[in-house]
């Protein structure tokens, strides 16, 4: 039986990609922060993990510095490629996201474990208190807020706690973005 376990265990951890989402999201796009691999087939000498930088740039062998920020990692795949062409006109071109580092958002205030979490894939409010442990007693329900930039303009956005938790209205649970903080103040005594 603990043999059988085991081999149900490795099956798990072997078989599962550690972030499928980016990947399937035609969405999704690159971020200061992301861990990359990026891979020129052929060119073992030219296969690197790389960290995007806060500017949003990298830099690759043959190419310089090079803006990935708000690429898709095929759009990214695809400008690595054009930027070879001079040195390696046949160049294959991967790029994979190792991790999606710079896809974060915060919890704050009232909720077990406040801090940063990975988003690893699309994830909703009520996903993120999940993974932060849950609302203290001490929580107030009702003054949820996320605090979202847009445009460079800091903006919040109420989160109707109640109507979510108790199924009455899934549909607003909000879609959270990179960047977004949710704040869970403290309920007052009176």
């Amino acid at each position: 039986m603990r043999f059988a376990l085991s081999l149900l265990v490795a099956f798990f951890v072997f078989s599962a990609a550690p972030f499928p989402a980016q990947a399937a999201d035609p969405t999704f796009t690159l971020r200061a922060g992301d861990i990359l691999q990026v891979t020129v087939w052929k060119e073992e000498g030219m296969d690197r993990e790389i960290v995007v930088l806060p500017d949003g740039t990298i830099t690759f062998p043959l190419t310089g510095t090079i803006t990935l920020a708000n690429l898709t990692p095929t759009e990214a795949q695809d400008l690595i490629k054009e930027k070879l062409k001079a040195a390696m006109p046949d160049a294959s071109v991967s790029v994979i996201v190792k991790a999606p580092l710079g896809h974060t958002v915060n919890v704050m205030g009232q909720v077990a474990k406040p801090g940063e979490i990975v988003m690893g894939r699309k994830m909703t409010v009520m996903q993120a208190l999940s993974q932060a442990g849950g609302l203290t007693t001490f929580a107030d329900e009702g003054k949820i807020k996320i605090l979202r930039t847009v445009e460079n303009k800091e903006t919040f956005i109420d989160f109707p706690y109640d109507d979510v938790a108790d199924g009455d209205n899934l549909d607003k649970d909000i879609a959270l973005l990179p960047g977004d903080v949710i704040v869970v103040p403290t309920a007052g005594l009176f």
